[in-house]
C-alpha cells in the first residue's frame, strides 16, 4: 500500500556548532556548520565542492607569538596556527587545494569604535598575508563593520550565509 497524497519531509539538517576558538571540519554532505557571535573574530571556510568536504574555524586574535603557550594549548584562537590546521584537516578528508572555495566573515570593530585596538582588522590582515605566502586568497570576504555576525556553511551546497542583527539572511 502506498502513502499517495502525504507530506514527505526531508529529514533535519545536522548542525554542527563551532565555537569560539574552534574548528569543524566534515565531509558529512547532509551537515551544516555554524558559528554565532563573530565580532573582530573571522569565521574562515573552505570547502571542496566534488569531495563535499568542508570546514569552519572561529579565530580570535592574529598572532600566537603574543602567547605560545595558549596557542599549544588553544591553537584555533590564533589565525597563524589555526589555519594551517584547517586545511589539513579539510585534506585529511579528501579536499584538493585547487578546488577550496575560501570564505571568510566577521573582523567588525565591536566595543573599539574608534579603532584604537583593530583587532578585527588585524585578523583580517595576517589572514590575507598567510593565504597570500601560500599562494592563495579568500574568494570572497564580508568583514569590518560594527555588528556581529551569524555564519553558516552548508555542506550539500557550499553555500556561505551570513546573518547581522536587524538584517535579512544573505550569500556571502
Amino acid at each position: 500500500m502506498t502513502a499517495i497524497g502525504k507530506w514527505v519531509l526531508p529529514p533535519p539538517r545536522k548542525s554542527l556548532v563551532v565555537g569560539v576558538a574552534d574548528m569543524v571540519v566534515s565531509n558529512d554532505a547532509g551537515a551544516e556548520l555554524v558559528t554565532y557571535s563573530l565580532g573582530s573574530c573571522l569565521g574562515i571556510t573552505v570547502y571542496d565542492p566534488v569531495k563535499k568536504v568542508g570546514g569552519l574555524l572561529h579565530i580570535m586574535l592574529p598572532d600566537s607569538k603574543i602567547n605560545a603557550l595558549k596557542a599549544a594549548q588553544v591553537p584555533f584562537m590564533f589565525v597563524d596556527t589555526g589555519v594551517p590546521r584547517l586545511f589539513q584537516a579539510a585534506y585529511n578528508l579528501g579536499a584538493e587545494r585547487s578546488r577550496l572555495a575560501i570564505k571568510v566573515a566577521g573582523g567588525a570593530q565591536l566595543l573599539d569604535e574608534q579603532g584604537v585596538f583593530n583587532i578585527g582588522l588585524r585578523n583580517f590582515e595576517s589572514l590575507k598575508g598567510l593565504l597570500a605566502r601560500n599562494g592563495l586568497a579568500a574568494h570572497v570576504y564580508d568583514v569590518g563593520g560594527l555588528s556581529s555576525r551569524t555564519l553558516r556553511l552548508d555542506l550539500t551546497t557550499g553555500n556561505v550565509t551570513i546573518k547581522t542583527p536587524g538584517t535579512d539572511i544573505y550569500n556571502l
